[in-house]
């Protein structure tokens, strides 16, 4: 390859890590969320599979117990369709920028991820209280809910953060 050409992919490269480290965070915040959810949900799966097995009736009890953990796959996809409408807007970001949108990015990969293990350990926990007590869903639920309220906080964190980054002149 001509030196000329290998300067100018390298300038090229240069030129566009802001982009390089926002789509970096993007991936982050969809990746974390969406295996925390896989793992999750299939936790959940195998606790709902098990109290069906027992108790056919109790399927659209554990079915919600199970869907839960699923959520935070959702909100790393959000996460990741704002930060990519910033790039879109800004193709030519600074390196600086970039690097506040990948750090903007991190709360939300990182606690989705850990979440989604956490609310299906409570979802678990919830479906064996069907096991024992069908009529007590509404307090089964309440569990893996209290745990998705750090989800949501995650998720609103990292949402202010890459709409204020992308607002600033750097």
């Amino acid at each position: 390859m001509d030196l000329a050409v290998t300067s100018s992919i390298g300038q090229f490269i240069v030129d566009h890590l802001g982009v390089v480290f926002a789509a970096l965070g993007l991936a982050l915040a969809a990746l974390m969320g969406g295996i925390g959810s896989a793992k999750g949900t299939g936790m959940a799966g195998e606790a709902a599979a098990a109290s069906v097995a027992e108790n056919p009736d109790n399927f659209g009890k554990v079915l919600i117990l199970q869907v839960l953990p699923g959520t935070q796959g959702i909100y790393g996809l959000v996460v990741a369709f704002i930060a990519l409408g910033t790039i879109t807007s800004n193709p030519d970001m600074s390196i600086f920028k970039g690097l506040g949108i990948l750090a903007a990015a991190l709360p939300a990969a990182f606690c989705l991820y850990h979440s989604a293990l956490m609310q299906a350990r409570a979802s678990i926990a919830s479906i064996q209280l069907i096991n024992k007590r069908p009529n007590q869903l509404g307090r089964a639920i309440i569990f893996p809910a209290i745990v998705e309220t750090y989800a949501i906080l995650a998720l609103l964190i990292s949402l202010l953060a890459i709409t204020g980054i992308s607002g600033l002149n750097i």
